[in-house]
């Protein structure tokens, strides 16, 4: 197991040009101790992106999904601090989902991330992640520069539930269903791995060729349970 838990929240934006300083400082300084803080939340990580958009992607790890849709959770979600009702107006194209962690294997952690977003016709979801499971993530984790591969799938019941945060946003917010992150040392290493994994999710028999939205991010910064 390479993520610390079997729940986790994904998240990409981009923000107002204007609204950059203000966003590191908040981010860093309340927003990610504030989330880390709560019970059942085990890591926090933000990334910048080098490759493709948006300009950011915000893993949060929890020990289970049930955390995600928990009192403790909710009653954040619902009762923003000023900073954050001053702040998360200037998100743009946000996708957000809570998901349950469908598969994690690796060393560690990586500096750089892929992240693929793709959505599944309901004839094919069970089987083809049952195929990305069994067959087609194992081997990458075991590839030159790979720290960790991750499946995660999207509860959507706990993912459209409306908050006081979620209203603040001037956009909507879109949830992808199902989210592979390759995690490694350099850009090189994620994108290749991220390549052979479309190849292979296209040349699946009897299935409809998922598309595949895909970036790369470099790690900005990190927060666990310790400050």
């Amino acid at each position: 197991m390479s993520l610390a838990g079997r729940g986790a929240v994904c998240i990409w934006h981009d923000l107002a040009p204007e609204a950059t300083d203000e966003f590191y400082q908040w981010h860093n300084r309340e927003h990610m101790p504030e989330r880390v803080g709560i019970p059942g939340f085990l890591r926090g990580r933000r990334y910048i992106a080098v490759a493709g958009a948006p300009a950011y992607f915000n893993l949060y790890e929890a020990e289970s999904a049930e955390v995600l849709d928990g009192k403790d959770y909710l009653d954040r979600l619902n009762s923003p601090t000023e900073w954050t009702r001053r702040v998360v107006p200037s998100f743009r194209r946000v996708s957000r989902s809570i998901c349950r962690v469908a598969y994690t294997e690796g060393v560690g952690q990586g500096g750089f991330m892929l992240t693929q977003r793709f959505e599944l016709a309901a004839a094919d979801r069970a089987g083809t992640i049952e195929t990305l499971r069994m067959r087609l993530l194992p081997p990458l984790a075991g590839r030159k520069g790979v720290a960790g591969v991750h499946l995660c799938v999207a509860d959507d019941t706990i993912s459209r539930i409306e908050t006081s945060e979620k209203r603040a946003r001037a956009d909507g917010t879109a949830i992808p269903g199902c989210i592979v992150l390759i995690e490694g040392t350099s850009e090189v290493d994620v994108r290749d791995a991220g390549d052979l994994l479309a190849a292979e999710l296209r040349a699946l028999p009897g299935r409809s060729a998922p598309s595949i939205d895909t970036s790369i991010y470099q790690l900005q910064h990190a927060r666990s349970k310790a400050p």
